[in-house]
C-alpha cells in the first residue's frame, strides 16, 4: 500500500478533478503469517498481505455514497471516488452520516507499535515443540487437533476532505492450543488455551501449554450432574462471552433499530447487582490489540457502561450520538451502513459484597469454564440463553468434571443475581474480568 500521505494527496487531487468537495477514506493493510502442525510436522502454512479502503462521498444534496476497493493507486482512488459520487444520489435522505466532530482531535499514541516478524521456520519450530510438550503432559492426551501460531502486522488510517488524518500501526503474535484425550471405555475429553502478545518473543507459550494441559487433564475423571438449580461461578472468558452475546444492551445502533434489550430511556436505570461495573476500554494498557480511533476517525476512550449496577452509557457512532444527543464514543465502523461494536471489556467490582466466596470452601457449586454454541443457544432480543458448557462441580476445592450439561437463564436476571466478583482479574481475548459468582441458575444434566 502507498504511504498514507501519498494516498491523501492523490485522493484530494482526484476529488478536485471530479468536482467532489466532501469525502472521507478509511483503509487498512494486514500482513499475516500463520502455521499449523500435526504429529510433529508442519500441516499448513499461510501468508497473506491484504489491503482495502472504504470511500464515502457526499454530493451537493448532502446524500452519501459508499464504495470499497483494494486498488489504492491514483487510478483506483479516482474510480472509487467517482463510483461513490454516483452512488450518493441513491443514498438515504434521513439520518445521513457525517464527519466526526472529533476527527481532528489530537491523539497521543502510547502503544508499542510494530515489531519485527519472526521467520516462518521459527514459528513452525516453536509450535512443533509446543505440540510435543502438550502430548507428553499426560498419557491420555493423544492429539492436539486444533493449534495455530500466527503473527500479524496491521496498519490503519482515516482521512477526510477537512484535512483530518490519522494513522496507526500494530503488531501481534498469538498462539492457540486445543488438546484431545482418548481412553478406553471413556468419552474423549478436550480443552484449549489462547495467548496473545505484541511479538513472538513476548508470547507466553509455556503459560498457554500449562493451561491447556491442566484443563484437559482435569476433565479426564468426569461424572454426570443432576439437573436442578445451582450456584454458578463463571470463568472470566465465559462471563465475557455471555456479555458479548447480549452486547445489544449497550449498542446505540441496536437500540435505535429497536433490536436491543434497552431503550433510549434505559440510561440511569439499575440493570445489575450494585457489585458490578463494566466498561469498554479500547486503550486499556493490557489490551494488546488496542486501537486509537474507529472507522470514522473518532478517538477511542474508556466508556463506563454499567457503574455499580446502573446502566451509565451506550456505545455510539457519529450518527447514533447525533440522534440521541450524545457524544460519539469511538465505536463506529464505516461501510454501506455505519455499525457500532465494542472493543475491549473491563469488568470490575463496584459496591463491596456482603460476603466473599471461594472455590476452596464453597460446596456443590458449578464452575463454568467455557460456554459453547452461542450462535444457536442465545436469543439476544429476548434476553434468554440455553448453552452447553465445559466445567466442573466444585466441592470444597475438589473439582469433578461434568460429563455433559447445559446452563439456561435470563441474562438480565443473571446480572441482578451476581453475589460476588473475585478480586483477581484475568486477561482474555475479549477483555479483563474476574470470576463472577451468580446466586442460582438452571443446570440440565444428561
Amino acid at each position: 500500500m502507498p504511504k498514507i500521505d501519498e494516498i491523501a494527496t492523490q485522493a484530494k487531487d482526484s476529488a478536485s478533478k471530479l468536482g467532489i468537495k466532501k469525502f472521507d477514506i478509511y483503509g487498512s493493510t494486514v500482513d499475516e503469517t500463520s502455521v499449523q502442525v500435526e504429529s510433529g510436522e508442519a500441516k499448513q502454512v499461510k501468508a497473506s498481505n491484504r489491503s482495502s479502503v472504504i470511500v464515502r462521498v457526499w454530493n451537493e444534496e448532502n446524500t452519501v455514497g459508499v464504495t470499497s476497493t483494494t486498488d489504492v493507486d491514483s487510478e483506483g482512488l479516482e474510480l472509487a471516488l467517482k463510483t461513490a459520487y454516483e452512488a450518493s444520489f441513491f443514498g438515504v435522505k434521513e439520518n445521513v452520516p457525517d464527519f466526526s466532530p472529533e476527527a481532528s482531535v489530537p491523539i497521543e499514541d502510547s502503544s508499542n507499535g510494530e515489531s519485527s516478524q519472526a521467520p516462518v521456520s521459527q514459528l513452525i519450530e516453536n509450535l512443533i515443540q509446543a505440540e510435543k510438550e502438550l502430548l507428553s503432559a499426560h498419557p491420555a492426551i493423544k492429539s492436539v487437533p486444533y493449534n495455530g501460531l500466527s503473527q500479524r502486522d496491521l496498519a490503519r488510517f482515516y482521512l477526510n476532505s477537512d484535512d483530518a488524518l490519522r494513522t496507526e500501526a500494530r503488531s501481534y503474535a498469538s498462539l492457540y492450543l486445543y488438546s484431545k484425550t482418548e481412553e478406553e471405555g471413556k468419552k474423549p475429553r478436550s480443552a484449549g488455551a489462547f495467548r496473545i502478545s505484541h511479538s513472538l518473543n513476548d508470547l507466553d507459550i509455556q503459560g498457554c501449554l500449562k493451561e491447556a494441559a491442566e484443563k484437559t487433564i482435569s476433565h479426564l475423571n468426569y461424572q454426570k450432574v443432576k439437573s436442578g438449580k445451582y450456584r454458578v461461578v463463571f470463568s472470566p472468558e465465559a462471563f465475557l462471552s455471555l456479555l458479548g452475546a447480549f452486547s445489544n444492551l449497550f449498542n446505540a445502533q441496536n437500540i435505535l433499530d429497536k433490536q436491543s434489550l434497552s431503550t433510549p430511556d434505559s440510561l440511569g436505570t439499575e440493570i445489575a447487582s450494585p457489585l458490578l461495573c463494566v466498561a469498554d476500554d479500547a486503550r486499556h494498557p493490557d489490551n494488546v490489540a488496542s486501537t486509537l480511533f474507529d472507522g470514522e476517525g473518532t478517538p477511542t476512550r474508556r466508556v463506563e457502561l454499567i457503574h455499580n449496577g446502573v446502566l451509565s452509557h451506550f456505545l455510539h457512532s457519529v450518527g447514533t450520538a447525533k440522534r440521541m444527543n450524545q457524544n460519539p464514543t469511538g465505536h463506529g465502523n464505516i461501510g454501506a451502513k455505519v455499525t457500532v461494536s465494542p472493543h475491549f471489556y473491563h469488568v470490575s467490582s463496584g459496591v463491596a459484597a456482603e460476603q466473599e466466596y471461594s472455590l476452596e470452601t464453597a460446596e456443590n457449586v458449578i464452575f463454568i469454564d467455557e460456554l459453547q454454541a452461542l450462535h444457536a443457544g442465545v436469543k439476544a432480543l429476548q434476553g434468554s440463553f440455553s448453552l452447553p458448557f465445559d466445567g466442573w462441580m466444585v466441592n470444597q476445592g475438589e473439582r469433578i468434571s461434568i460429563e455433559s450439561a447445559t446452563v439456561a437463564g435470563d441474562f438480565l436476571e443473571v446480572l441482578k443475581s451476581i453475589i460476588f466478583l473475585e478480586k483477581e482479574a484475568e486477561l482474555t481475548p475479549g477483555g479483563i474480568c474476574p470470576r463472577v459468582w451468580v446466586e442460582e441458575l438452571s443446570i440440565t444434566g444428561e
